[in-house]
């Protein structure tokens, strides 16, 4: 690892803490005795994302985050939150087995989460995510929303 003050690569790991889906790890460098944090996550398997039109895009989890922290601006929902979200779809879409999923697929599975975690922000981007036409298709799916 090389230190970001002085680009030693001689660092050694002073604390090292393991979370389910990454590994925090305090180092420091020999040379200037700099402390810096690293965090190591598994690499995942390639995963590609079928759009509608038919192209294919690696997958891509910073996107994932964007379209939930649009949904959720101004919202009591924290980062980790966020982050805990993001691993559970992860997880959901890497244990099918598959190397594509369709864009549809990640879309009903952030908003299955967003109706857990804000309702709000779950109409934020249902009507995004849908693309509601008229009124009538919003109020419908807030009717839906209200059912349950």
């Amino acid at each position: 690892m090389i230190c970001p003050s002085c680009q030693k690569s001689e660092t050694r790991v002073v604390d090292s803490r393991d979370d389910e889906t990454v590994v925090r790890r305090r180092r420091e460098c020999l040379a200037c005795k700099h402390r810096f944090t690293t965090y190591e996550r598994m690499e995942a398997p390639r995963l590609f994302v079928v759009k509608k039109d038919g192209r294919r895009e690696q997958y891509n989890r910073e996107k994932v985050l964007i379209g939930l922290r649009k949904a959720c601006e101004k919202r009591p929902v924290s980062e980790a939150q966020f982050e805990e979200v993001v691993a559970s779809i992860e997880r959901e879409l890497f244990a099918r087995g598959e190397t594509e999923v369709p864009t549809t697929m990640v879309g009903e599975k952030i908003m299955e989460a967003l109706k857990d975690l804000d309702k709000v922000a779950y109409i934020r981007y249902a009507s995004v995510y849908r693309a509601f036409r008229d009124v009538e298709s919003f109020q419908e799916e807030l009717s839906q929303l209200l059912k349950q």
